[in-house]
C-alpha cells in the first residue's frame, strides 16, 4: 500500500514519493522545513492513509535515547524491599516500556514519530543509531532482547534548530518539506474551509505572501498560522476588500496577531508604515 495524500492533508507529489521510498527502503524518514508546515501531522495522515497504529514520542530538551528504549526504577524497587513487597523479585515490574519498545513489540506494523528530534542534546540521534537500525535492543536487567516484530516506519522530524550527525542522517531517507506556493496553498485552505470565500482566499492570500517577503521580518507566518488567520477572517465576518485596500508597506493587516507572533515584527510594520505615509 502507497501514501497517496488523504482527505485531511494536501502532500505534494515529491512528499509522497518521499515517504514511499522510505517504505521501500525500510529507512527513517527524515522531514525538515519551517515550523508550521505540517511536519508533525504528516504521520498522523500516514498513519490514517495506511490504516497503521501511531505511536507519537514528543522530544524535549531534557529527553534522553535510554527513555526511549525502557526505564528502570531502582527507588521504587529498594523502597519495596524494604517494605518487604514480594513483587521485588521479579525486576521486570520496575521497568518502564518506552515509545521505541512500544513499536517494537506492536502486533500491527506502527507509525512510530519522533518528534522534534533536534530538541535533544546533540548526542541523542547517535545514541539511537544501532537501535532503528537493526531494530532491537538489549535489556540489561532482565537479560532479554527486545527485536520488533515487524519494522515500524519511523518518522523524525526537525526544525534545524540544531544540525544532526552525519551517521545518523546517512541511516535516512531525507525530505525537506517546501513552504507551499500559492497554488498549494489555495488546495490546503480548500480542505480547512471548503466554504470558504474565493475572493477572500485570494486577497487574504496575496496579503499573507507579501508580509512573508518583508525584509528583515524576525518569524516568518506559517502556514498553520495562515489557517488561524483565516479562520478569524470568517468568524469576524472582514470584508475582502478591506484585505485588498491593505498595503503591507503601509499598514498591518486586520487582526494580525494571528501572523506576527513577535514584537519586533510588529514594530518592523509599524515602522515601514510610518516611513511610507511620509513619503507620500
Amino acid at each position: 500500500m502507497k501514501f497517496t495524500g488523504s482527505d485531511n492533508y494536501v502532500a505534494t507529489d515529491d512528499l509522497q514519493v518521499a515517504v514511499n521510498a522510505a517504505i521501500a527502503l525500510e529507512r527513517p524518514l527524515l522531514i525538515k522545513g519551517e515550523p508550521g508546515t505540517g511536519k508533525t501531522v504528516l504521520a498522523h495522515e500516514v498513519s490514517k492513509a495506511l490504516g497503521r497504529p501511531l505511536i507519537e514520542w514528543h522530544i524535549k530538551s531534557t529527553t534522553k535515547a535510554q527513555q526511549g528504549l525502557y526505564e528502570y526504577d531502582a527507588v521504587s524497587r529498594l523502597r519495596d524491599s524494604q517494605l518487604g513487597d514480594p513483587k521485588v523479585a521479579d525486576v521486570s515490574n520496575y521497568i518502564k516500556r518506552g515509545k521505541l519498545w512500544e513499536a517494537f513489540v506492536a502486533d500491527d506494523q506502527p507509525i512510530l514519530l519522533i518528534d522534534e528530534i533536534d530538541k535533544a542534546d546533540i548526542e541523542f540521534p547517535n545514541d539511537l543509531l544501532q537501535e532503528l537500525d537493526r531494530m532491537e535492543f538489549f535489556v540489561y536487567e532482565t537479560g532479554e532482547t527486545i527485536k520488533a516484530k515487524k519494522r515500524p516506519l519511523v518518522i523524525i522530524t526537525s526544525n534545524n534548530e540544531k544540525e544532526l550527525p552525519d551517521a545518523f542522517l546517512r541511516r535516512c531517507f531525507f525530505h525537506f518539506i517546501k513552504f507551499p506556493d500559492t497554488e498549494t496553498m489555495e488546495s490546503i485552505v480548500d480542505v480547512h474551509f471548503p466554504e470558504i470565500k474565493k475572493r477572500l482566499v485570494s486577497n487574504a492570500l496575496t496579503t499573507f505572501y507579501e508580509l512573508r517577503d518583508v525584509p528583515g521580518l524576525k518569524k516568518k507566518p506559517s502556514t498553520s498560522e495562515l489557517i488561524d488567520w483565516l479562520k478569524l477572517l470568517m468568524s469576524e465576518d472582514i470584508d475582502p476588500e478591506t484585505l485588498r485596500s491593505s498595503d503591507t508597506r503601509t499598514s498591518i493587516p486586520p487582526l494580525h496577531g494571528a501572523l506576527l507572533k513577535n514584537e519586533q515584527d510588529i514594530h518592523l510594520f509599524e515602522r515601514l508604515a510610518f516611513m511610507a505615509r511620509r513619503e507620500r
